[in-house]
């Protein structure tokens, strides 16, 4: 019996610079993988984010959102106001704002874009009542 995991991959220009992003953004280590144009984050709960740079003897990757990652952080009772106060530190990182930050049923929400390019979304949820 084969034991499976199911990790993100992620096409980057500058792989090593992009998981240094992302290791920061998500406050988890980052480490080589096969190459230094192979990078891992390994994520909670055994998921990992790998990024690597494509070969060169195929076209780059087209870039939408069909495929994004999604920070998920810890629930709030004011998840727009938190979101807002960590933008600037994102922004620090090489991050850009696709939309702003807005209110949903469910908590805040806000698309970002690394510094690549690539679309990320980040969700505060609103705590959930315990019934």
């Amino acid at each position: 019996m084969s034991s499976s995991n199911l990790s993100w991959v992620l096409a980057a220009e500058d792989p090593e610079g992009l998981a240094g992003f992302y290791a920061a953004l998500l406050a988890c280590p980052q480490e080589q993988g096969f190459s230094g144009s192979h990078w891992i984050i390994d994520l909670a709960g055994g998921c990992r984010l790998e990024i690597y740079r494509p070969s060169r003897q195929r076209p780059f990757p087209l870039r939408g959102r069909v495929l994004a990652p999604c920070l998920r952080l810890a629930p709030s009772k004011v998840p727009l106001e938190h979101l807002q106060q960590q933008l600037p530190a994102w922004i620090a990182l090489g991050a850009s704002l696709i939309e702003p930050a807005r209110l949903e049923a469910f908590g805040a929400e806000v698309w970002l874009a690394d510094p690549e390019g690539n679309p990320v979304l980040v969700v505060q949820p609103f705590p959930r009542a315990i019934s």
